[in-house]
């Protein structure tokens, strides 16, 4: 054998063994990412609601449906099938397709309606409304607002004063509507039902006997607490009013140099 036909048999090997070589690395490869691929799909049931759902509704069957989620992304308190939680009363709305949750549930006692939603140590209160205070229907469940108070300052003077006595509160119904998606239901709405602690409720019952009730409606993300002192008539006049010369005390003198051709004399008063 020469030596070209040596060199040449010896590349040929080479080159085989390279294929060899990187089959097998790709095999390797391959099955690897199936593996993964294969681990990554694995899913389970997790129950979630078929349509958007008001809080306050019990759960029946046509409400829910299960649906097979990535294991990963489970959460980790969860139903796995709708028997579960049939019967079982909302605390919260629900999208449609959201997984359905044990703190989306009011207690296994819970009645229905809206005291299922009220916050423990809370009370639902139901005010009177009217377009005006309901911003023509712009208020609906779910918003927060200011509670401002009109009211006699006392029993002899014809006098009233208005002021903000409770911010930041949860409106849980315009009318019987629990839920915000009933525009018309909430431009109709004649009674607001508010969450208020007992206190506060103590605030509103007073005011809405003996005076008069406004809300200001909030932005949600807007939390600050801002404390105001109140307005009367006389401090609503007030407003944007120049403000008087400041004259001088009394008693002090004030003294005028008087000059007639060559002669001055002072005159003081």
């Amino acid at each position: 054998m020469n030596g070209s036909l040596k060199s040449f048999v010896q590349l040929g090997l080479a080159l085989l063994l390279a294929l060899s070589a990187g089959i097998l690395v790709y095999q390797w490869m391959q099955a690897k990412a199936g593996a993964g691929r294969a681990q990554a799909v694995r899913t389970a049931p997790l129950v979630v609601a078929a349509r958007d759902l008001s809080a306050g509704a019990r759960l029946t069957p046509d409400m829910l449906r299960t649906q097979n989620y990535p294991e990963a992304m489970l959460p980790a308190q969860r139903y796995a099938t709708v028997k579960e939680v049939e019967g079982r009363i909302l605390a919260s709305g629900m999208s449609a397709n959201e997984p359905l949750t044990p703190s989306r549930l009011a207690g296994e006692a819970a009645s229905g309606g809206i005291s299922a939603v009220i916050t423990p140590g809370k009370r639902a209160m139901a005010v009177k409304g009217n377009k005006v205070m309901g911003l023509a229907g712009l208020i609906r469940p779910g918003n927060m607002v200011d509670v401002l108070v009109t009211l006699p300052l006392d029993d002899k003077s014809q006098r009233s004063m208005t002021k903000v006595v409770l911010e930041n509160v949860p409106v849980l119904a315009a009318g019987s509507q629990l839920a915000s998606d009933k525009d018309e239901a909430a431009q109709m709405a004649d009674i607001y039902t508010l969450e208020l602690s007992p206190h506060e409720s103590e605030k509103v019952a007073l005011a809405s006997t003996q005076g008069s009730l406004h809300f200001a409606l909030r932005n949600p993300a807007d939390t600050e607490t801002v404390l105001t002192e109140g307005a009367d008539a006389r401090a609503a006049f007030a407003s944007y009013r120049t403000q008087r010369a400041v004259r001088g005390s009394r008693g002090a003198a004030n003294t005028v140099e008087i000059i007639t051709g060559s002669s001055r004399s002072q005159v003081t008063f």
